[in-house]
């Protein structure tokens, strides 16, 4: 082989080393942290779940409910003079 020729096989192979890590680096990688996935490739794209807060106790309704009938079942008392 010339001088010409290896010069343009090591090119060669530089470009695709390059296009290949190129390609790689294009499609993202996806790394499981804390329970999250991250990045996905389409990271940027992606819908934000949101959850809005609730009440802390979550149990008011029921509560309330409990309180009413528990003061319309209380027996009056008569009162003493």
């Amino acid at each position: 082989m010339s001088g010409s020729n290896k010069r343009r096989l090591g090119l060669r192979s530089l470009l695709v080393a390059l296009a290949l890590v190129g390609c790689l680096g294009a499609t993202g990688c996806q790394v499981d942290v804390g329970g999250q996935t991250l990045p996905s490739p389409y990271y940027l794209t992606d819908d934000v779940q949101y959850f809005p807060s609730g009440p802390e106790f979550v149990l008011a309704r029921e509560a309330a409910a409990m309180k009413a009938h528990a003061q319309q079942s209380v027996p009056e008392t008569p009162q003493r003079q």
